[in-house]
């Protein structure tokens, strides 16, 4: 492959490393951007390491650091914060908490990758604001930084000049919405198929499954319900008939959902058919109102108030974020 001209101003992407850090959090997104060069974007990519030395990531590669954090240029565009699975030794480091600060406050735009919001976090500067990481992590970060608003459903969350993703591979999926926000939806496109990597997960989209999302159960009765629900969406699936079949009360059965997933029958059934809605959305073309109804919705203004309420977003504008990024086909062909 042949590297284009670059037709864009240069753009300064810093790499914070550090011992410990998660391999892929940081060449995912640095592939992405250098895939985008190829293809006429203008990221110039720096390593710094808060000492200038190379770093030992947790997999025990070495990745090498062009300089230190404090020789930095003045003016970065992108800081890209990877994470590390021993987040508890990150929050810890005050030299890189002291670092990360700085380079930030110099950044257009700061990006986490999964547990990177662990030491962003701890500079302050996400009180206060929305923040996604790994969903095996959310609570441990609500936990430690109560003033940071975490989301543990999205892929990524954007809040002013904060950017902050999900677990390992969703830094991909973050890197590949800056590069559609700072070169548009055509060159995203081309990184993608260069990647071999789908273009269909907005920073919306749920990291997991429903039936993922819902604490593992052995209970027969719950799980009995729980597959009546996720084999037919579009069932009658009212706490009575649910109950029914399960040879339980309904209040019974509610108790029982409450305590072996944490959800209520009627939640598990509504996040079912959106999950179902999402699916019909971003895989097809059929109208608001047929979704509504195959889903097992019913009208489409009962799902646009179920996507507000779960998602923040119109069924509408979830498609349309979702061919913005994924084009016509979604699935990327290989380039030769």
């Amino acid at each position: 492959m042949t590297t284009a001209p670059p037709a864009h101003p240069e753009h300064l992407v810093v790499v914070l490393l550090y011992d410990g850090i998660q391999m892929l959090d940081v060449t995912g997104p640095v592939d992405a951007f250098a895939s985008a060069n190829t293809n006429g974007a203008g990221y110039r990519i720096i390593h710094a390491s808060t000492t200038g030395h190379d770093v030992v990531a947790s997999s025990g590669a070495r990745l090498g650091a062009d300089m230190r954090a404090a020789d930095v240029p003045t003016e970065i565009d992108t800081l890209l914060i990877p994470g590390a699975p021993n987040w508890q030794a990150t929050i810890s480091d005050e030299q890189l908490i002291t670092t990360t600060r700085a380079l930030a406050l110099r950044s257009r735009r700061t990006v986490s990758i999964c547990a990177g919001a662990f030491p962003l976090a701890a500079t302050g500067l996400l009180d206060g604001r929305r923040a996604a990481t790994h969903w095996k992590l959310a609570r441990q970060l609500a936990f430690r930084f109560p003033d940071v608003a975490v989301d543990a459903a999205s892929l990524f969350v954007t809040d002013g000049p904060f950017v902050t993703s999900a677990g390992i591979t969703a830094g991909i999926d973050l890197t590949l919405s800056l590069i559609e926000k700072d070169h548009g939806p055509a060159l995203a496109r081309e990184v993608a198929q260069d990647l071999v990597v789908f273009m269909a997960r907005p920073g919306d989209q749920s990291q997991f499954s429903v039936r993922l999302e819902a604490l593992p159960t052995d209970n027969a009765v719950v799980r009995a319900a729980m597959d009546a629900v996720t084999s037919h969406p579009a069932g009658d699936h009212s706490l009575k008939k649910l109950a029914a079949g399960s040879g339980v009360s309904p209040r019974h059965l509610t108790r029982l959902f409450l305590t072996e997933t944490g959800h209520t029958p009627q939640h598990f059934v509504d996040r079912t058919r959106l999950e179902a809605a999402c699916a019909m959305l971003t895989g097809g073309h059929a109208p608001v109102e047929v979704v509504a109804e195959r889903a097992g919705i019913g009208s489409p203004e009962s799902m646009r108030r179920l996507f507000q309420r779960e998602l923040g977003i119109t069924p509408s504008a979830y498609r349309r974020r979702f061919q913005s990024t994924a084009g016509q086909s979604g699935v990327p062909s290989a380039h030769r």
